[in-house]
């Protein structure tokens, strides 16, 4: 994550890829934060960031940023608590002449990710315990994501680009025997007029 980018997450009051503390003092609730921002609730796919340093509207805590605090923040990703263990990088900054910590979290690829056995979502700009159906919704994104790759949601795919041509005359061909498609060339028939038909209509 860029200079460019945490300057405008910074300022930018109404994200919910961002945390802003005065301090470091609080861990648990940091790691709250650790564990919302992995859980990606909105299902983003970006990188979230909880600064270290920072008020909440923005404006610079002044505080010191020691190796000691980097190291004891980049060791809460791997303690035990938090499980699956989150992917984060711990970075000392200076933003418009204000020195902050940096911690950058990846959305987990294995949701959802607990604290202390609880999962923890981040909703708008609260982080609080995830309800049941969000839980559920977590751990429904963890298995769309072990299938193979073929197998896989294509979250941004549009109808506009669905090839049935490319469908028919080489999907098809390899994945079902030709006798097979023979057979049932008219059943075949009606399911591809259907996709055209829903193509069309975007």
């Amino acid at each position: 994550m860029d200079r460019r980018e945490l300057d405008r997450l910074r300022f930018d009051l109404e994200s919910d890829r961002v945390e802003r503390k005065r301090s470091a003092a609080d861990g648990s609730k940091l790691r709250r934060n650790i564990c919302a921002l992995a859980n990606d609730l909105p299902g983003n796919g970006l990188r979230d960031v909880i600064f270290i340093g920072i008020k909440d509207d923005g404006s610079c805590a002044d505080l010191t940023i020691t190796d000691r605090l980097l190291t004891r923040l980049a060791g809460m990703k791997d303690d035990g608590t938090i499980m699956p263990i989150p992917s984060l990088i711990v970075q000392k900054r200076i933003l418009s002449g204000c020195e902050v910590a940096a911690i950058v979290v990846e959305p987990s690829r294995n949701p959802p990710v607990r604290y202390r056995g609880r999962t923890w979502v981040g909703v708008g700009p609260t982080v609080r315990q995830a309800t049941h159906e969000e839980e559920q919704r977590l751990s429904e994104r963890r298995r769309a994501g072990e299938r193979p790759f073929d197998q896989r949601p294509v979250q941004d795919a549009t109808m506009e680009e669905l090839s049935i041509d490319y469908i028919e005359s080489h999907y098809l061909p390899q994945a079902v025997a030709q006798e097979v498609l023979d057979d049932n060339r008219r059943s075949l028939d009606q399911q591809l007029r259907s996709l055209r038909l829903l193509a069309a209509r975007g």
